[in-house]
């Protein structure tokens, strides 16, 4: 009995795994970088461009989003200029890169620009968390950035000095996205997904529910704000997070949070940048004014509230984004003529 208990369960193992492994090859086959992956620092980035003109936009995504999340934006602001989206080392086609701090992030940026040969000085757009590692960019290399906009960024006050029970959030967020790494690993997550397409819901919320237990709800968020992508690409980003790296991904940028902030709040923007900020409609108080600070004294600075928007703004008002990064792009175009020089990998003044 013991004997057939012990082949079962081996038979068990082996069917999951199996059907993690094929799944994944499928999908890689059907699923394939939009853009071209570029070496840097022992790892391969995806980078995706569009669109052709100086100064070139890049474009920053959030905590555990992936260049798919500016798929609304980047054809606008290819109509006028070149544009580049990426995937942060560990989300999307990029391959894992382990634990770094903000410095260690946008400098990974500044070399993947390097080694993609993307023409500078550069207007950086960066959602929430992508926020901070622009603003550390443009402090880190100045010479090589145009402009700045920054669309519902994270605090850095609250993040940067958080609470015990924010850091305890955190530390949940990073062990439920582990747990989601080692689910994905199984093929649970995959089956997960196909469980969803059934008419009936029951096989889904009971692997959300002993997946996530409480945090099921913010999962459900996060799963409502895919479905904002376009039709096409949502199989796309399911099949990306039925593998275990964006899990890990996740959970290390979750980590790093604080250390980020506290790391921003100790770097300014450069005094002459142009700077856009915008602010979802339901951005809180204390976020608005901190926003206002930031812009304070800036002859080039503005900070706009977009009304009937979350968080995700880009993906609900995409062509707010696009005019904000017009604007940028075209006042600089009106001061310098003739920008195509390729970013000195040196250039940090």
């Amino acid at each position: 009995m013991i004997l057939v208990c012990a082949w079962c369960l081996g038979a068990a193992i082996a069917a999951v795994l199996a059907y993690q492994f094929f799944g994944a090859a499928i999908d890689r086959r059907r699923y394939k970088p939009r853009g071209r992956l570029v070496p840097v620092n022992g790892r391969k980035l995806h980078l995706f461009e569009q669109g052709e003109g100086a100064p070139a936009v890049v474009l920053e995504a959030g905590l555990a989003a992936s260049s798919l999340s500016w798929a609304y934006v980047q054809p606008r602001i290819a109509q006028f200029t070149r544009t580049v989206s990426y995937d942060r080392a560990g989300l999307g086609w990029s391959e894992a890169g382990g634990r770094r701090n903000l410095d260690e992030i946008a400098n990974e940026l500044h070399q993947l620009l390097v080694e993609a040969r993307v023409a500078g000085p550069l207007v950086l757009v960066g959602h929430s968390f992508g926020a901070l590692i622009v603003r550390s960019f443009a402090y880190r290399y100045p010479n090589a950035t145009a402009g700045l906009v920054l669309v519902d960024p994270v605090s850095i006050k609250a993040w940067a000095h958080c609470s015990e029970a924010d850091r305890k959030r955190l530390a949940l967020g990073a062990k439920l996205s582990r747990r989601g790494a080692r689910l994905a690993r199984l093929g649970v997550v995959r089956f997960a997904v196909a469980a969803a397409r059934l008419p009936s819901k029951r096989i889904t919320a009971g692997i959300a529910r002993a997946s996530a237990g409480n945090a099921t709800s913010m999962l459900g968020r996060l799963v409502g704000e895919i479905q904002k992508l376009p039709a096409e690409l949502v199989p796309v980003v399911r099949a990306q997070w039925c593998l275990p790296k964006p899990f890990h991904a996740m959970a290390e940028y979750l980590e790093c949070l604080p250390d980020a902030a506290l790391a921003a709040s100790q770097i300014g923007i450069p005094a002459e940048l142009p700077v856009t900020i915008l602010s979802a409609a339901n951005a809180t108080s204390e976020e608005l004014a901190e926003r206002e600070e930031w812009i304070a004294g800036r002859r080039n600075g503005r900070h706009i509230q977009i009304p009937d928007t979350g968080h995700w703004l880009h993906l609900e008002r995409p062509d707010v984004v696009a005019e904000a990064v017009r604007e940028i792009v075209g006042g600089i175009r009106s001061m310098r003529h003739g920008v195509n020089d390729v970013i000195d990998p040196d250039a940090k003044s």
